[in-house]
């Protein structure tokens, strides 16, 4: 009875470690339980007066929810684009810095300091979508029909990106003095929890129906297992990369006017500076393959918010912000080496000899 009850534990956690999300919720129980034995004020939650005035919620938990959302939208393109193309877009922080910017040349009309909108937010906000969206058709161009590597495609808008940014705007720092324009990076008056996980759902919906209700999935996935047996089965696998390029350039768009609604102006060296590895380490920690094929798009969406979880825990024990990514370039090689075939095989043939033990 003994021997039974052990066998059955251990193909529980055999189980249990096959899964997808184990990855990404150990990670979650890790950092939940190393804060909560450092510091219980790490979870502390307030209720505060902001800047304008509005009570609203405050404290690291929230910090979290609202920064990990930017993330979160983020890595729904993200994963699209590692699925389909085997590789990463890296100019998704220059894109980012695009698209905020150009919103903000549409809203001030050309004026440094404007203290009306020259056309409604929404419309600036979808002119913003049209061209993150074209940034994103050209990185998809380069990959599907040059057959250049994501991360070397990418690299082109990585490196100009910012500079066409500041260019939009004359390299001036425009300055949106319409209060409404920072509801959207901020909060809702009357509304305690931040605006941008209110964005975050709304994205995490609507991409949820598009893979359910349409063969995005189908279509993503048999392209990044095997491009040429997906062209014999129809597909246009150059059309896919394009496309999962596109919808990233559309999440580009989102957390572009998040960012620079948030300070209602714009830093074009800092805005979104190394949110590509967040974005992709959030990708990999919610146990997607970096070399594309089958995806998990909800534990990305939690790996978001994990790797901001992660962020602030660094923040509170003081680690430079410039270190930030040598600690997460470390998490990032153990995610690769831990997915990779070869550590795989070693783990599953440890498991099968000691299960073979166990029965001996």
């Amino acid at each position: 009875m003994q021997n039974k009850s052990k066998s059955g534990i251990g193909a529980f956690f055999g189980r249990l470690v096959r899964q997808q999300y184990f990855i990404p919720l150990t990670a979650l129980v890790l950092l939940a339980l190393f804060n909560l034995i450092a510091d219980p004020a790490f979870f502390k939650i307030s209720i505060t007066t902001n800047s304008a005035g509005n009570r609203v919620l405050a404290g690291t938990p929230i910090t979290i929810l609202d920064y990990g959302s930017e993330l979160a939208i983020l890595a729904i393109g993200m994963t699209l684009v590692t699925a389909a193309s085997k590789g990463q877009d890296i100019s998704v922080g220059a894109a980012v810095a695009i698209a905020g910017s150009f919103i903000l040349r549409m809203l001030c009309g050309g004026d440094s300091s404007s203290s009306t909108l020259h056309m409604p937010i929404i419309c600036a906000f979808l002119l913003g979508c049209v061209v993150a969206m074209l940034f994103g058709a050209f990185n998809g161009i380069l990959v599907a029909f040059f057959k250049i590597q994501p991360m070397i495609a990418t690299l082109i808008l990585y490196t100009a990106g910012r500079s066409i940014a500041a260019w939009f705007n004359n390299n001036e720092l425009p300055i949106i003095k319409d209060a409404t324009f920072s509801y959207i990076g901020g909060f809702i008056p009357g509304v305690p929890i931040p605006t941008p996980f209110f964005i975050a759902v709304i994205c995490v919906v609507v991409i949820t129906l598009v893979l359910k209700f349409t063969n995005l999935r189908l279509y993503t996935e048999a392209v990044g297992i095997n491009e040429n047996s997906a062209r014999l089965n129809g597909l246009n696998p150059a059309a896919i990369k394009i496309l999962s390029f596109v919808i990233l350039g559309l999440c580009v768009a989102v957390v572009g006017l998040i960012k620079v609604s948030r300070v209602s102006s714009i830093n074009y060296s800092v805005i979104a500076k190394d949110i590509e590895m967040d974005a992709i380490l959030a990708v990999a920690l919610g146990g997607n393959s970096l070399s594309g094929g089958k995806f998990n798009m909800a534990t990305s969406i939690m790996g978001a918010y994990i790797i901001q979880f992660l962020t602030q825990t660094l923040y509170k024990y003081k680690v430079p912000s410039e270190a930030l990514p040598a600690y997460k370039a470390v998490v990032v090689i153990l995610l690769v080496v831990m997915s990779a075939p070869t550590v795989r095989e070693y783990l599953s043939n440890l498991v099968k000899k000691a299960k073979v033990k166990e029965a001996a």
